[in-house]
This record gives C-alpha cells, structure tokens and sequence, in this order.
C-alpha cells in the first residue's frame, strides 16, 4: 500500500505545471545562456623580471585579413572537397634534400599531448615543453654503449601543409660527458643518423599510439599560424599563398596537380608554370552509352595554367586560363580550393 501511495504522488509531481522544477529558478537552473553575461577580462600582466613567454589564449581567435571578402554565391555554398590525402597512411616520413620531417593527418593540438605520452613511456624526459612555439626539447641522454656523447633532441611540431595535418622534425644535438653545454641549438643535426633513427623511432610509436582523441587546448594554435591560405583581394585575383621556400612548394604543388581532377601536362619549374588539365568529377563520369564507344585512352589538353611566384614570406599560386587571362572569381576560388585540399 505505502509502495502504490509512494508511486501516485510522484507521477502526480511530474504532471503538476508551474512545479519550476527545471524552471528558470527551479532545482535545476538552465545555464545554456550563460555566455550572454560573460564579460571581456584584462589579459594577464607578468611580474617584471618573470617568463611569461607559456601565457597564452585559451580560446584564440584567429584574426581576418582585411584583404580578405566572402564568396559571392547565390545560397548555400558547397563544402570544400575532402583531402584525397585523407585516405591515405595517417603517419609517413617524407624527405625534400637533407630535411626529413615526421607527417600525420592528425591535427597539431592531438599530436602535441600523444607525442609528450610517448616520451614519458619511454622515460625520454622534457627540460623544455612550449606549446605556442611547438617546442618540445629533452634533457642530455645518454645511450648504451655510447661513452663519447651526451645527446639531446628538440621535437618541432607545427600546422602541416595538408589540410588538419602536422609535421614534426627532428634536431639533434651531442656534447662530450663533463664538457661545456652549448647555449644555442645548431641548425642542423649534429649527427644525421641519430636524427633519423630518433624520426624513425616517433613515426612507428605514432602510428601504433593506441591515446588518439587525446586533444590538447593549449596547443591549439602550436607552431604558429597555418602555412596554406587562400586571400581573396578585394580589387585583384584570388590566390593561394603558402609560407614555405620555393622547392619545398614546388614539389607540394606538383603532388596536388596529379590529384582531385588535375591532370598535369607539362611543366617548367624555372618559370614557375605547370600546364594542367582539371575535370570535374560530374564531367570525368561519361554514360553507359558513352562508355561502350569509347577507348579508355584520353587525350588531354590543356585548359588552365598554374602560376608559382617567389615572395617575400613563401609563395603565391595563382590559376588562369590556358591563354594566362584571369578566370571568374567564383571559378578561381573553386579551382585554388581544390588544389589546397591535395597538397602535401
């Protein structure tokens, strides 16, 4: 009897109106517009004399260049294509010359945590952790069998050139035991096997790390800002630019132009021009019809030119017509967007 008295009077709490229950000052207050009253704090001042150089935001906001106008288009606009590089291995090392780096289609505020995890397992500890430069370096190591050298590593994680992606390189660097401890890192690997070892080392630990998922707020903007964007001028062609040197580029440009519907033609690195033929995935499906008349051999020709130009910070790309006459603006962007996605 006190179980079915018990069970009548809660289904009568739960159909009673105006209990405020989960009203604006019920038990349970509803905080979903607590953001309308947050008011914009001071950034925080450092003692004189104190490193301040680990504060950063938390939540940045990247800024938009005053060069820089929205599309024009009638609706909604489609989503930029999916990387075909999306598909592929999710950690590989890649070499241009000398320079080896480390890359993964994971974003940097996931690789940065899972790169100091492997670390830690492998008892390789951190005299120098800064997430806004992307600078992980470790203390003096010493290794079995290896009574002439000290050694130590510094790991730079930054935005990769792919889209949502991160390239990690490797320094590093050797001392006598007892001697005096360099001040500043050099430019380029003491000894290039240990450095290659060491890369060969991260790679395999990255692509057998079961901690993915793992994200990491404060390294959000680590490495600095993107390396690839498209601007948009407001009196002048769009255009891509990438802050890298012209060979590194280069070679990222040519592995896009043989992907997402770019086919390339021809090219002449020293004039900075690639001769491309682009179709689109409607226009590359031929009928059924169409298919059997066919021969599977196409013959391409060119319809748009791909223009590389030295800066001052990198590089600037640019798409015409196979006459080099400027394209419709709409028709720029789509092309650059699709070039951006297959970089490498």
């Amino acid at each position: 009897m006190k179980i079915k008295l018990l069970a009548i009077l809660t289904a009568g709490s739960l159909v009673l109106p105006g209990c405020g229950l989960f009203g604006e000052d019920g038990t349970f207050r509803n905080r979903g517009k607590d953001y309308l009253l947050s008011e914009e704090l001071p950034p925080l001042v450092v003692p004189e004399g104190l490193d301040g150089e680990g504060i950063g935001q938390l939540y940045p906001i990247p800024p938009i260049a005053d060069t820089a106008v929205l599309d024009e288009t009638d609706g909604v606009p489609r989503p930029q294509p999916l990387s075909a590089n999306s598909l592929e291995e999710q950690v590989k090392i890649q070499s241009l010359g000398d320079e080896r780096w480390i890359l993964s289609n994971r974003g940097p505020s996931e690789v940065w945590p899972r790169v100091r995890n492997i670390l830690n397992r492998s008892s390789i500890h951190t005299a120098r952790a800064d997430a806004a430069k992307g600078i992980l370096d470790t203390v003096w190591l010493q290794f079995q069998g290896d009574n002439d050298f000290h050694h130590r590593y510094r790991f730079s994680i930054q935005p990769g050139v792919q889209l949502n992606s991160t390239e990690i390189k490797v320094l590093h660097d050797q001392m006598v035991p007892g001697g005096v401890e360099p001040g500043k890192w050099p430019k380029v690997s003491a000894d290039s096997k240990r450095e290659m070892d060491m890369v060969e080392i991260l790679s395999e630990a990255l692509a057998g790390d079961a901690s993915s998922g793992t994200v990491s707020l404060l390294a959000q903007d680590i490495g600095g800002a993107e390396k690839v964007e498209i601007v948009t001028p407001r009196v002048a062609d769009p255009y891509l630019a990438m802050k890298l040197d012209y060979d590194r580029a280069w070679a990222s440009l040519a592995y896009s132009l043989q992907r997402g519907g770019f086919t390339t033609i021809d090219q002449n690195q020293s004039g900075g021009v690639f001769y491309v033929n682009y179709t689109s995935e409607e226009e590359d499906k031929p009928g059924f019809i169409r298919r059997l008349f066919t021969s599977d051999e196409k013959i391409l020709e060119i319809n748009y030119v791909v223009l590389i130009t030295a800066v001052e910070d990198g590089v600037q790309i640019r798409v015409v017509d196979k006459d080099r006459a400027g394209l419709e603006r709409a028709e720029a962007i789509r092309l650059l967007k699709s070039v951006r996605a297959n970089l490498s």
